[in-house]
């Protein structure tokens, strides 16, 4: 549990988790499809970034908010001395993220190619890569390490987790059982098959948090077995109402089930915005959208200031409390 004597990696340095306030768990910052830097039709102006991105960060401390964690992993637009920046700017804690996924969107560099047809890597070889950006820092390409990551973060394929990704999982969890912390998975086809391929490394059910489950294939038993098991139950598409995912009464509803099921302690929100999308499809609702919009929805299904406080800062507070 937080306490004290926790702290969680930020890209300024561990911070005391007491002091990180409200945070959103699963979000993105600056998302670039790798690549999309050389495309004709896309502008990379790191001042205008810079300014959107504050704007936006600033707007979500002026609703209550403290943190926002970027999960988008390494190779996605991760600029870290660019959220170094902001976050002196604004206020903002920025977490940011190691790790890799889905199989998809990984380079050929991390396959086996002497084989016939090519073989992932080994879970060894992520866990290495990933613990060394907790260890030493996070690579800044070309240049340098710096800041540590405070959690590890892998998505499995859509259609169902391939070998490859199995690989990416086990690696995610064996880095957290040798750093202290938390995995952040994005399920496939079955978030609780998902959940048990880190488990199965004997990582602790309370250093993950599964995300996804507000989707509608995933929202009918998911989110009640994936918190049951005693990890976190992630709803990280707040303010999307589209075909996939549940309208935000509907979420509103689901978080009030579990917290009559006696599982409030397993809920973690976010929006899934992205603050600036180069190449990949934008989600552009404010990072604040869980705390002006979803909120009076929570109080509307009859949780109180204390249930919300519990969801919106000390859940995700225990999660990150590097262990």
């Amino acid at each position: 549990m937080s306490g004290k004597n926790t702290t969680v990696n930020t890209v300024l340095g561990p911070v005391p988790t007491e002091d990180l306030g409200v945070v959103s768990v699963h979000e993105a910052l600056l998302s670039v499809a790798p690549g999309a830097e050389y495309a004709f039709d896309i502008t990379i102006d790191r001042a205008e970034i810079f300014e959107t991105l504050a704007a936006k960060l600033t707007a979500f401390r002026a609703c209550g908010g403290g943190t926002v964690v970027d999960s988008t992993g390494m190779f996605h637009g991760r600029d870290v001395r660019l959220y170094e920046s902001l976050s002196r700017t604004t206020g903002v804690h920025i977490v940011a993220s190691t790790g890799q996924g889905p199989e998809e969107k990984l380079g050929g560099y991390f396959l086996t190619p002497q084989t016939n047809p090519p073989t992932p890597w080994p879970a060894d070889r992520f866990a290495d890569l990933f613990t060394r950006e907790i260890t030493e820092g996070m690579v800044v390409p070309r240049v340098e390490r710096r800041g540590a990551a405070g959690l590890v973060a892998t998505t499995a394929t859509r259609a169902g987790m391939t070998a490859t990704d199995e690989s990416l999982f086990r690696g995610a969890a064996r880095t957290a059982l040798a750093t202290g912390v938390p995995v952040s998975l994005r399920h496939g086809a079955d978030a609780v098959h998902d959940l048990g391929v880190v488990l199965d490394e004997g990582l602790p059910a309370d250093r993950v948090v599964v995300g996804g489950l507000d989707r509608k294939d995933a929202a009918a038993g998911a989110p009640l077995a994936v918190a049951r098991r005693g990890a976190y139950a992630a709803l990280d598409h707040v303010g999307t109402e589209d075909e996939e995912h549940l309208t935000d009464a509907d979420r509103a509803a689901l978080v009030a089930d579990l917290v009559r099921a006696g599982l409030g302690d397993r809920i973690l929100l976010s929006v899934g915005a992205i603050g600036v999308a180069k190449g990949t499809p934008a989600n552009e609702l404010p990072y604040g959208h869980v705390l002006t919009a979803f909120v009076p929805l929570l109080k509307a299904q009859g949780l109180g200031d204390e249930d919300v406080r519990r969801i919106l800062v000390r859940n995700p507070h225990d999660l990150l409390s590097a262990r």
